[in-house]
């Protein structure tokens, strides 16, 4: 199986690696294209762009200038021990041993509005680019015109190597649309997480991104190669509900934060 998650805005550069093994972006040419749009941008414009203060902006038309098309351990860091968010809190990607980062590094992919897909020991450095945006290129008006079906055909491919190819959505709405579901030829089962707010089981978005990042680390943990073997999932109270989930919607509800 693989594994979809989003990249977080927030960024650790700050915390050594406590793994030296690294690999390269596969869709580093890409990334440098988009680049290149970005450096053309002033500060102005890439904060109406992306709705981002002058102090935000400012830092990401840094970021844009230094970006280089060589990934060093200087300007770069394995984008699982990078990204620093709700998601990644989850993950915990810096408690992971070198092994458990190894059978990541062959089943996760993270999206990335700049970086296509990034396995977990990519290296990549410092951006800010959401999927969402409406950035215009060559290739379209917006982002996802931009990746077309790049990504889906990535997954194909990756999937292709598996006896039973399903790809398991841990990503949000915003960057699993990147996914052109059309041009995919994979099983997409999808994990929802819930809480009990009011009497109703609802979607906690802080609480949602976090569990995203949990199930991913579970799977990690313990090697997970089956749909089945993903209802076993219970961290901070978590609990799999076979009423209110399909085959491809697995359904995770817990009655309060734990």
């Amino acid at each position: 199986m693989l594994f979809l998650l989003s990249p977080a805005k927030s960024l650790d550069y700050d915390t050594p690696p406590h793994v030296a093994t690294h690999s390269k972006a596969l869709f580093a040419s890409q990334s440098a294209e988009l680049i290149e749009v970005l450096r053309q941008k002033t500060p102005q414009q890439i904060s109406t762009l992306m709705k981002l203060s002058d102090t935000l902006a400012g830092l990401n038309v840094g970021r844009y200038q230094a970006w280089s098309p060589r990934f060093t351990a200087k300007n770069s860091k394995q984008a699982a021990l990078a990204f620093d968010g709700d998601v990644y809190g989850g993950l915990d990607a810096k408690t992971l041993s070198a092994e458990q980062l190894d059978w990541a590094q062959d089943h996760l992919c993270i999206l990335s509005g700049l970086y296509g897909v990034l396995r977990p020991l990519d290296r990549m450095q410092a951006y800010r680019l959401e999927m969402g945006t409406a950035l215009k290129t060559d290739r379209g008006s917006n982002l996802y015109q931009f990746w077309g079906t790049q990504i889906s055909d990535y997954l194909n491919k990756r999937a292709a190597a598996d006896t039973s190819p399903v790809i398991v959505n841990l990503a949000s709405e915003e960057y699993f649309r990147a996914v052109d579901l059309k041009a995919l030829k994979v099983r997409v089962v999808s994990c929802v997480f819930e809480e009990l707010r009011a009497g109703k089981y609802k979607i906690i978005s802080f609480s949602a991104k976090r569990a995203r990042g949990l199930m991913a680390r579970y799977a990690i943990e313990n090697k997970a190669g089956t749909v089945k073997k993903l209802q076993g999932f219970d961290a901070e109270g978590y609990a799999f509900d076979a009423k209110a989930s399909s085959p491809d919607r697995l359904v995770f509800r817990r009655k309060q934060p734990a």
